[in-house]
């Protein structure tokens, strides 16, 4: 256990929290966890099962006097968003996440926390390992994957899965009872270019895009946070000429970019234009940014020539297009106010021997305006001589206010804190409207305790709101019929 979590309530659940960060678990690493949940269901005499994609189910009988009741699952995934602070030397396939408790949060010293989602692994295997927990026949189910592509759900399959009821724990606000989600796709594209050797009287200069907060694409888009290629492309995009040897930016598909670092190379009488580019761009950035990212900062420096860079048309047509391209909140929903309806998160840039590729996600709760960002943003692309793919693409959950599970959520909830939960949709996606649409019938509800800027290296965990959220989840497995 480590020191961080010491003296926390509940003390097992915090224990299960710290087990699993000190497993790497990073997407399509989970072998470590699984074997975790494989050796906690046999110490416990629970029986477990592994699906054909690395899924793991856990089911416990019925408290006594509760076998009548419905079969509840209790859902949350394996992996977790693995980034690190610049510089850092963490390793992610063999080092464990080094808890922080600050106050009444917990965080990580470098890197994502991994709240989302072992905090629901914690909350379920803390359930399934107490003996005075009241409740029907119990079920987790444990996914892969969820944060590239959500392949766990998209492989669950229903003859292992007994319960029609499900408590997604892959939530992040407290008092929150979501009853829906947005869908998504991704925009994979590929540039192929042709390298030639700079003028030997040009200059070779280094811009980096970075001290933005990022954030989870989904979770945050809303908050209008900058996007670290977008940055870099509106202003390298603003030189008449220029020549490409380095992209490279953003980490995630699902994570806003919050560093971005371009080589390129100018003529030596547009230098002096770079230069005064990227000071005139640090104070626009600066005004417009001031409340959501502060110390956004670019950086020039000039550095030797190199042997080849992207020919100047190629490099000139693909940063246009990623100036154009989308990014952020397309449009608010009209039938949920205050919730974004379609939204687009530039994520991954990369520029390797074979050319440029850029990979960006969509979401939407409606599934045409979902396909249309990403057609938009596709054809934008392909206007630079890109070759356009649209892979990914995951159903939106269309929320059901009046679903039994959901009036036993709201019921407990206002039994357990004499306050009304705020019942509504997310824009980011969770696996429920994929698990209902494999398993017929299934009826889902997600909430989960307080969690900020997850995806990040500031991610953080309130424990409180953990300890409440835990309580709460009892209550309302007592009462489900």
């Amino acid at each position: 256990m480590q020191k961080a979590v010491q003296g926390l309530k509940p003390e097992r659940l915090w224990n299960y929290f710290s087990d699993l960060s000190d497993i790497p678990r990073e997407s399509g690493n989970e072998e470590g966890v699984r074997q975790f949940l494989l050796a906690f269901a046999k110490e416990h005499a629970l029986k477990a099962i592994v699906d054909d994609i690395g899924n793991v189910i856990i089911r416990k009988k019925a408290y006594p006097g509760y076998e009548g009741r419905s079969s509840v699952a209790l859902q949350g995934h394996m992996d977790m968003v693995c980034v690190k602070v610049e510089g850092s030397t963490h390793d992610f396939a063999t080092d464990p996440i080094e808890l922080v408790r600050d106050g009444d949060f917990l965080k990580a010293n470098g890197t994502t926390l991994g709240g989302d989602n072992g905090i629901a692994i914690a909350l379920a295997l803390d359930i399934l390992a107490d003996p005075d927990c009241k409740h029907g026949p119990l079920e987790a189910i444990f996914t892969v994957s969820e944060e590239t592509g959500l392949t766990g759900a998209f492989n669950i399959q229903e003859e292992h899965v007994q319960s029609r009821l499900m408590i997604n724990l892959d939530s992040e606000e407290e008092g929150v009872l979501y009853i829906g989600c947005a869908g998504g796709i991704e925009v994979d594209a590929q540039l192929p270019v042709t390298w030639t050797k700079p003028d030997s009287s040009s200059k070779a200069f280094l811009l980096t895009a970075n001290g933005m907060l990022g954030g989870h694409s989904g979770g945050e888009i809303h908050k209008q946070r900058a996007n670290a290629i977008k940055v870099a492309a509106r202003t390298v995009s603003q030189l008449p000429s220029f020549q490409i040897f380095k992209a490279e930016g953003g980490t995630k598909r699902n994570v806003i970019p919050s560093v971005c670092t371009i080589g390129l190379v100018v003529e030596e009488k547009d230098a002096t234009l770079l230069a005064s580019l990227v000071a005139q761009n640090q104070k626009e950035l600066s005004l417009e940014y001031a409340h959501s990212d502060p110390n956004l900062l670019l950086t020039l420096t000039e550095v030797p020539m190199v042997g080849k860079a992207v020919a100047k048309e190629q490099s000139k047509a693909f940063f246009t297009a990623l100036y154009a391209a989308p990014h952020g909140v397309d449009a608010m929903s009209m039938t949920i106010p205050g919730i974004v309806e379609t939204s687009s998160n530039l994520a991954i840039l990369r520029l390797e021997e074979q050319g440029f590729s850029v990979i960006s996600s969509h979401r939407s709760s409606v599934l045409s305006a979902r396909d249309d960002i990403a057609h938009r943003n596709g054809a934008i692309l392909a206007l630079a001589g890109a070759k356009v793919s649209y892979t990914g693409a995951y159903p939106s959950w269309t929320p059901n206010p009046a679903s039994a599970l959901t009036g036993f959520c709201a019921k407990a909830y206002e039994q357990y804190t004499n306050k009304k939960p705020k019942i509504t949709a997310i824009h980011a996606g969770l696996e429920c409207g994929i698990i209902n649409s494999r398993i017929s019938g299934m009826d889902s509800v997600s909430f989960g305790p307080d969690m900020y800027d997850v995806h990040s290296v500031k991610e953080r965990l309130c424990i409180s709101s953990v300890e409440r959220i835990s309580g709460f989840t009892r209550h309302l497995l007592s009462i489900i019929e």
